[in-house]
């Protein structure tokens, strides 16, 4: 797994991810990260151009919320089944 700093206009959101998205989630995890508390990266995997988010919409919101344009994220490989 690599970790890297990704531009957050270049991750996708798959809709999967927005079915159990929780905006008080979000206040809450946007409260920490203003406070000048650190949250877990998020997880990507490369596809097609841009990133595809595997796990962690409710960090990638928040770093948004703040502001923040870039964010740091763990790059694993694709999953097979």
């Amino acid at each position: 797994m690599n970790k890297k700093h990704i531009n957050i206009k270049e991750i996708y959101v798959p809709k999967k991810h927005i079915e159990g998205f929780s905006p008080k989630k979000v206040l809450e995890l946007t409260e920490i990260l203003m406070e000048g508390g650190e949250l877990e990266s998020i997880k990507i995997r490369e596809g097609k151009g841009r990133y595809v988010l595997i796990e962690g919409v409710h960090r990638l919101e928040a770093f948004k919320a703040v502001g923040e344009k870039v964010i740091f994220a763990h790059i694993i490989g694709a999953q097979l089944f």
